[in-house]
């Protein structure tokens, strides 16, 4: 298990910071994990199902829509 940092978490999903911490609070991005009182972290594996989840519902659009 990996766990990577914030700059990391927006480079793959290319999220901005403040929709990446909307969508955390309305739970439907992986919650971060705490490193200590001023660090946190995602799970590298969490992060990635969440990009397979996305384009998995993309394609589910796509496909009723054509």
């Amino acid at each position: 298990m990996r766990l990577i940092k914030l700059t990391e978490v927006l480079h793959l999903t290319g999220l901005s910071r403040s929709v990446l911490y909307q969508y955390t609070k309305a739970n439907t991005f992986p919650q971060s994990v705490p490193l200590g009182t001023r660090a946190v972290a995602w799970v590298e594996s969490e992060v990635l199902e969440w990009i397979e989840q996305c384009i998995q519902t993309r394609d589910k659009v796509n496909k009723t829509t054509t």
